[in-house]
């Protein structure tokens, strides 16, 4: 596999996208001409998202669960809690609670399901392709997209099939995206995707929504919590579930260690559910020094271990 250096510097637009301020616009920016034509390699990211085989099959795999799970959920006994979700637990420092499921005068609130939006239930074909030959990610080139690019769309695998029978099933989609220029744009997107209506502020929340210019999500699940009990929650990155995995002091193999032990690690096909994104994002931060540690180093002529690899954990 080739570095993904050459993705980072340009495909990390929609992660980068959430940290521009507003820009006004009066017209959708000109790009120059491509610098790489139809017949250059698309990076290897790109090729593995936009038009492998196997990125289609785990996307339709991680759908059929989550909607097997969601159905499931709204046949039992409605649930007390919403899911885990970043919120603060009531009466506790705990930085990834939850939040009741019934209104203030003992209702009980609607059944939701909380996906991120871009690479989660849309793929953004249409401006991986202009960073693709050869141009680079802009404020304003994303903000035009957002705009102007719902027609150059398609649906994740699996998510027109799997939005359907959640609706069939009673519960709501509800769409939390950082996207943040154009709700009418959102909107659309997710319509021409065929995955159906998107009404701002109610089924659908973009970053500064809850009155905060940040791209962490917990504020605007604390408002979709308000009004759905909240069962699952879809995304491509971990701070579609919380934002204590995004903390920037906390380091990539921290940040790994905390998604995949103890209670988080219950979470994944219980209420958690992920989908693949090696384009852009903090997944794929990390030097190589970051990546590997000392003790997963190896080149020829290293010095064999005779203790089984799982005795030296945490060495």
């Amino acid at each position: 596999m080739r570095p993904l250096l050459t993705v980072c510097l340009g495909a990390m637009a929609l992660a980068a996208s959430a940290c521009a301020p507003s820009v006004a616009t009066t017209a959708p920016p000109v790009g120059a001409a491509p610098v790489s034509g139809l017949d250059s390699d698309a990076p290897d990211s790109m090729r593995w998202l936009y038009a492998s085989g196997e990125a289609a099959g785990v996307s339709i795999q991680t759908w059929r669960m989550l909607a097997d799970y969601a159905e499931k959920m709204a046949r039992g006994p409605a649930p007390a809690r919403s899911v885990m979700m970043g919120l603060a637990g009531e009466g506790s420092a705990d930085p990834i609670g939850t939040a009741s499921c019934r209104r203030p005068d003992g209702s009980v609130k609607p059944l939701a399901v909380v996906f991120d939006v871009d690479e989660t239930v849309i793929l953004n074909e249409g401006y991986e392709y202009f960073l693709a030959t050869g141009h680079s990610y802009s404020r304003e080139t994303w903000e035009a997209w957002e705009r102007s690019g719902a027609a150059a769309v398609s649906p994740v695998p699996g998510a027109v099939t799997g939005l359907r029978r959640l609706r069939a099933a009673g519960v709501t989609p509800v769409f939390n995206t950082n996207r943040q220029y154009s709700p009418e744009g959102a909107a659309r997107a997710i319509a021409m995707a065929g995955l159906g209506e998107a009404v701002h502020r109610d089924t659908l929340f973009l970053r500064g929504d809850d009155g905060a210019n940040s791209s962490g999500k917990d504020g605007r699940r604390a408002l979709i919590a308000e009004r759905y009990c909240v069962i699952a929650l879809a995304g491509d990155n971990l701070g579609d579930f919380a934002d204590v995995f995004n903390d920037d002091a906390r380091g990539i193999q921290a940040r790994r260690t905390l998604a995949a032990r103890g209670d988080f690690a219950q979470l994944w096909g219980q209420g958690w559910f992920a989908f693949p994104n090696p384009v852009y994002g903090d997944s794929i931060k990390g030097t190589i020094g970051e990546v590997f540690s000392e003790n997963r180093r190896w080149t020829p002529g290293t010095p064999r271990s005779d203790a089984p690899a799982i005795m030296n954990e945490g060495q």
